[in-house]
């Protein structure tokens, strides 16, 4: 009984380390949130902060890709997962949908910065 509870004990450490060090699904780079490709986000100021929702879709989700979510991610930290139009699921950071912009080539670009004015890079 008492290797079943030293058991049991460990098991619950552990499991409690490990989402101590949950991967979030952004990293900073040069002051930015950017994605697992390295590719620089964006938020959109028509958003709104921690409705659950994104207003980009059809047209302006080809031009601002979403940083996509599965089923399976949950939140953390600052992260959370909205639901899109679609159905899909799509990372968001202190409750604003997180996008990629379609014009950035390569990890570090930053042309979307200020589009239209209402386009911003993402920020820790």
């Amino acid at each position: 009984m008492k290797l079943l509870s030293i058991a049991l004990i460990t098991a619950a450490l552990l499991g409690g380390c490990a989402s101590m060090n949950a991967a979030t699904p952004a990293k900073v780079a040069d002051g930015a949130l950017v994605g697992p490709n390295g590719m620089t986000l964006y938020v959109f100021d028509r958003d709104t902060a921690n409705s659950g929702k994104s207003v980009c879709n059809g047209p302006c989700a080809t031009n601002w890709p979403p940083l996509m979510a599965t089923d399976a991610d949950k939140p953390t930290g600052d992260y959370m997962v909205i639901t899109r139009d679609d159905g899909k699921k799509q990372w968001a950071v202190k409750g604003k949908p997180l996008y990629y912009w379609s014009k950035d080539s390569k990890p570090g670009d930053k042309t979307g910065d200020n589009f239209m004015n209402i386009w911003h890079v993402a920020k820790p």
